[in-house]
């Protein structure tokens, strides 16, 4: 139980690699707060099989690339568990469109999502875990903060953001001992690119990128989020660990 009591809150916990860090997360003794957006029943779900653990859970509704939202968001889960030991940023979305293709309003909407939202969220549970002088943040990134990737000039951009973010928040933060680092997976089939796998030309093409020629699942991901989560990794700050399967040393 390497997180017993601890309260954390998962945004997109609700669905693929959020909902299976906030299932660990309560294996391992975690009251846990499930953020989502549009799908109230998944969220509702994922409650219900983290009460089935013995633990406390909260589902809330925000759009995590709204200040008002997240502030109201960050309300509620306080007064419910009364503090937030563990924040995972982990909404995000993933839209394939050619760089000469990308209208403003996609571009604004993924950069809003993938990283306007993570520093939202972050900042306004960093507030909190400053008046306790203690906390940890995870920021879900991808290999994607390290190559470039055809159709996802948007994308791409905001994972390399997240990976600055990350190491800014560590800096910044560690005077309050608030840890932040950050996951960044590779090929993980999730919601996001479920559809696009289907392709077998599409599927071959990635494999063939990848050393170990495996795709992840979203449990694949939770070792990694435990372990920075609990105080075994009390000496990382600002670190990423890759979980790509060799995608970035090809």
């Amino acid at each position: 139980m390497r997180l017993k009591d601890k309260v954390a809150l998962v945004t997109g916990g609700s669905r693929s690699i959020g909902r299976a860090i906030a299932l660990g997360f309560a294996r391992e003794g975690a009251d846990v707060a499930v953020n989502y957006v549009h799908n109230e029943e998944a969220a509702a779900d994922a409650v219900a099989r983290i009460q089935a653990f013995g633990r406390r859970a909260l589902h809330a509704r925000a759009d995590t690339s709204r200040r008002l939202e997240v502030e109201a968001m960050v309300v509620a889960v306080l007064k419910t568990f009364g503090r937030i030991d563990i924040l995972v940023n982990n909404a995000a979305i993933l839209k394939r469109t050619p760089f000469l293709e990308i209208s403003e309003e996609e571009w604004d909407h993924v950069l809003d999502v993938n990283l306007k939202g993570y520093f939202l969220v972050g900042q306004a549970v960093a507030r909190e875990m400053v008046k306790r002088r203690s906390g940890v943040i995870i920021n879900m990134s991808s290999a994607s903060q390290e190559l470039a990737g055809i159709n996802l000039t948007h994308y791409c951009t905001a994972k390399g953001g997240v990976r600055l973010l990350t190491r800014q928040m560590a800096l910044e933060l560690a005077q309050y001992n608030i840890r932040v680092n950050a996951i960044a997976p590779g090929l993980i089939e999730t919601d996001l690119n479920r559809q696009d796998l289907t392709s077998q030309e599409f599927r071959e093409y990635r494999l063939s990128r990848i050393p170990l020629k495996v795709i992840g699942t979203p449990e694949d991901v939770v070792g990694a989020a435990v372990f920075l989560a609990s105080a075994e990794s009390g000496l990382a700050t600002g670190s990423t660990i890759f979980l790509d399967a060799g995608q970035t040393i090809a």
